[in-house]
């Protein structure tokens, strides 16, 4: 196996939280060494989420494959001992509010000027520009503002969350994907890039569907439920002890369907003569659908479309994922060591590269755990200088 393929590349994240570090840790996963620079009380996710014997299990989740330096960006002294490790990184990554990293004098333009080649990554609720750019945002205010929210749920209930912390967890991702284009771009030029990724900007692109709706044929989209918003039969059906899904956006499958449910008729019939006109009358197909499956187990409506030919599946939860045989088949959860918990697992990024290492699977940092070796390998600081900034509670 040939190396890590960001074996070599040096990141500093001074991220929080989960939009950060989400970004930092995919970056880890693939060989990049990640330097988590904390404040003296350490990122807040560290008390967050599932805490297990102290330790946050959230934090663990994606805060994977990194070092963890405390460092104290208050004082002129932790700025500077910053500034030194950033001028040695191809990568830094901040997700402090808009105009917060330029006051503790690590934004990039301070930064890029001793080292032009830093890809620099910025990333926040709105952006480091437009109106809202100053406005706390968590998760649930950008599902709403961006127009998710508006779209996911029952017709007749209220707004829903989607069930995750995607605002922040595809900021991550977008985030991610940028730096490695501007590191190629790097490879060409020679300097680096700003870049500038909001949770909004990620949400709202990340609508393709709804925004062709409104942009091209001038329909404000609404919430439909479990179903496509445009096509039909295509979405959640309950079965007698559980719900399944159904993807069926062409004449071939939904032929295949009425041949299962023992309704050949339905093909005679002007309401669902094709998807369109299917997607109009999703109630009523909906309704003849279900009066078949109901009276079924799951696993016999599941197995039934599939010997069909038709896209099915079960609706799993959480657990029953984890356990299958796909996820482990695919390495989607690598084993680890904690040092509290001992054996445990993380999800690293889920890509498979060719002749390449599998991602790393290196436990989270404890608060501080590397402040000393990195900083005495990385910028020559000997015994009595780490003494002194420890006494000074620089680090």
């Amino acid at each position: 196996m040939n190396a890590p393929l960001l074996d070599g590349l040096l990141v500093l994240d001074f991220t929080r939280v989960l939009a950060g570090p989400y970004c930092t840790a995919m970056l880890g996963d693939v060989g990049a060494r990640v330097l988590k620079i904390e404040s003296p009380q350490g990122d807040d996710q560290r008390r967050m989420g599932v805490v297990i014997d102290g330790e946050s299990a959230s934090f663990a989740m994606i805060n994977r494959n990194k070092q963890s330096i405390r460092l104290d960006l208050a004082q002129p002294q932790g700025r500077q001992i910053a500034q030194a490790l950033a001028a040695q990184a191809d990568v830094v990554v901040e997700n402090f509010r808009p105009g917060v990293a330029d006051k503790l004098g690590i934004g990039y333009r301070e930064l890029s000027a001793t080292n032009p080649r830093l890809v620099y990554c910025s990333i926040s609720g709105f952006g480091q520009t437009g109106p809202n750019a100053a406005t706390p945002a968590y998760d649930i205010v950008t599902q709403a503002l961006s127009g998710l929210m508006s779209i996911t749920g029952d017709p007749n209930g209220p707004p829903t969350l989607v069930g995750e912390s995607i605002g922040d967890v595809c900021a991550g991702m977008f985030a991610a994907w940028g730096i490695m284009a501007a590191l190629y771009a790097r490879e060409r030029s020679g300097t680096g890039r700003h870049l500038d990724v909001a949770m909004f900007d990620a949400l709202f692109a990340m609508q393709p569907t709804a925004l062709t709706q409104y942009l091209y044929a001038g329909v404000e989209p609404q919430r439909v439920g479990n179903r496509h918003p445009l096509s039909s039969p295509f979405g959640a059906y309950a079965a007698r002890d559980g719900y399944y899904v159904l993807a069926a956006a062409n004449d071939k499958l939904f032929r295949a369907i009425a041949g299962v449910i023992g309704r050949a008729d339905l093909l005679d019939d002007a309401r669902f003569r094709n998807d369109q006109q299917r997607s109009r009358h999703d109630a009523a197909l909906r309704e003849c659908i279900e009066a078949w499956s109901r009276a079924l187990a799951l696993s016999h409506v599941v197995a039934a479309f599939a010997a069909a030919g038709v896209p099915v599946a079960p609706i799993q939860g959480i657990a029953a994922a984890s356990g299958s045989e796909q996820v482990r088949s695919r390495g989607l959860l690598a084993s680890t060591q904690h040092g509290i918990w001992g054996d445990s697992r993380l999800a690293p990024q889920p890509v498979k590269f060719s002749a390449t290492a599998p991602n790393a699977a290196r436990a989270a940092p404890a608060l501080g755990e590397h402040t000393d070796a990195v900083l005495a390998e990385l910028l020559g600081l000997d015994g009595a200088a780490l003494a002194g900034l420890h006494a000074a509670r620089v680090i």
